[in-house]
């Protein structure tokens, strides 16, 4: 799983919402302010319960964590500033004019964007992507790949 160095890639099988909250709160431990992190699967693959493991790691209630599919953006007060995107909704990338994404990206926390395929030309340039697949009613295939090197502070 991942360690202190960083692996460019990982996989492996959750059988349980506990191991992907294990999971997330793993990856955690890699991730510094002005990260951000696309987590990318069919709906209730467990991006969601992925984001309760890496808020929980950083000193959030889990129960504090939901799905802002309605409001584009949860934000989440910690160790580190969360901000959670759930893109879902868009169906126009233009329509992520409406987010000052600038705001966000690279700044005091970390970002956490679920259905990061429709941010379009607003795709950051470096990003951690978690990928999740069904392999059962419980069971999730969870594939984690790391930035090569980390994108420099913005000045947005």
């Amino acid at each position: 799983m991942l360690k202190k160095k960083l692996i460019p890639k990982v996989s492996f099988i959750s059988n349980s919402e506990d191991e992907t909250i294990l999971c997330a709160q793993r990856l955690a431990g890699q991730l510094k302010a002005g990260d951000i992190v696309l987590l990318q699967g069919d709906l209730g693959a467990g991006k969601t319960t992925f984001v309760k493991g890496l808020a929980r790691a950083f000193k959030v209630s889990p129960q504090k964590v939901n799905s802002p599919t309605f409001v584009l953006m949860n934000y989440y007060k910690g160790k580190l500033a969360i901000y959670h995107f759930d893109l879902y909704r868009l169906g126009d990338p233009k329509e992520v004019d409406t987010v000052d994404f600038d705001e966000y990206f690279y700044g005091e926390g970390i970002s956490l964007i679920e259905w990061p395929e429709r941010l379009g030309e607003y795709k950051p340039k470096q990003y951690y992507l978690v990928e999740f697949q069904h392999k059962g009613e419980q069971k999730r295939k969870i594939c984690i790949s790391c930035p090569s090197k980390h994108q420099p502070k913005s000045s947005h």
